[in-house]
């Protein structure tokens, strides 16, 4: 009977964010934009922190994975709300939905773990720059990206063994532009109150930890940096500011969302869009108009592709 239960859904209807035709090509225009800004800039960090090699710091690595991170965030449903926009098809099958929501966590897992290891590095670079390069050398901060998506993985099969578990018996209609257990584990056959406390304890109060934790290195560090006025210190006020609106910015809706996972639909379909459309377009925004480094390393990519064009046609002749 169970079993029965379970295969009764084989898709998911998306409902969106809204019945409105003209609202919704106002958000295909709107979200259109965000994605292919995303893609661009956040294509553009990668790109310049490879191709530099005085960008190849630990804290410019872990900036270009943060990069990579937000491009698949971004990716995992955005290109589907908005093909689904134009064609008219918000339906999704049932594999489809459980893999949203392993891409949804592994991404949102691995860029937590990430956002500390960031912050880690600058804990480490301005509260014991002495002991920098003995404690985060190369080999650390390639031990700090594989643990994130280590992390990230098993996060995401832990979600996705639970939602496999649910049955699902009849209502089908998601209230939201992608798949995610707080919204889909509504949808099942069984009390929803102790599904909302696993929702809690396994999302819900690891990211308000991690949070929390993030929160009092970067008052540390702040404190740190406002004993020593200087040239120096300054720049590194500006690059931890940026920092953590990055984290405040990604943290804030997800904690909202897993740690009231019964909450309103339209308070979550906002911090929904917030996290995964808006979010990752922060990265570029925040990291290269605040850094003079990042800035000057795009401006001599640039040049050099512009005079590698200039001297294709004379190598032609």
């Amino acid at each position: 009977m169970d079993v029965a239960n379970k295969s009764t859904v084989s898709e998911f209807v998306l409902l969106g964010l809204s019945d409105s035709w003209e609202l919704q090509m106002f958000f295909f225009v709107v979200f259109s934009l965000f994605y292919v800004a995303t893609m661009v800039g956040n294509s553009l960090i990668a790109i310049t922190i490879i191709a530099d090699s005085h960008l190849h710091s630990p804290m410019y690595v872990l900036l270009a994975n943060l990069s990579i991170i937000d491009m698949s965030l971004a990716s995992f449903a955005t290109p589907k709300m908005i093909t689904d926009y134009l064609t008219g098809h918000k339906t999704i099958s049932f594999d489809g939905c459980i893999t949203q929501i392993f891409f949804l966590h592994l991404f949102t897992g691995t860029e937590i773990i990430l956002l500390m290891a960031m912050s880690f590095d600058r804990y480490i670079a301005i509260c014991k720059p002495l002991r920098y390069a003995s404690i985060i050398s190369p080999q650390v901060c390639v031990a700090l990206v594989v643990a994130s998506w280590v992390v990230g993985v098993m996060h995401s099969m832990s979600q996705v063994i639970f939602a496999l578990t649910l049955p699902f018996c009849g209502p089908n209609d998601v209230e939201s532009f992608f798949c995610d257990l707080p919204v889909v584990f509504q949808l099942s056959c069984v009390d929803t109150y102790v599904l909302g406390l696993f929702m809690i304890s396994t999302s819900g109060i690891i990211a308000l930890s991690c949070f929390i934790l993030l929160f009092n290195s970067y008052v540390i560090v702040l404190v740190t940096i406002k004993n020593h006025s200087s040239r120096g210190s300054s720049k590194a006020l500006s690059t931890c500011t940026a920092h953590f609106i990055v984290v405040f910015m990604f943290f804030g809706p997800c904690i909202f969302i897993y740690m009231w996972p019964l909450s309103s639909f339209l308070v979550d379909k906002i911090l929904s869009v917030f996290y995964t459309i808006f979010t990752p377009i922060l990265n570029p925004i925040i990291y290269t108009l605040r850094n003079q480094e990042v800035k000057a390393a795009m401006r001599k990519l640039k040049n050099r592709l512009l005079n590698s064009n200039k001297a294709a046609p004379l190598h032609s002749f």
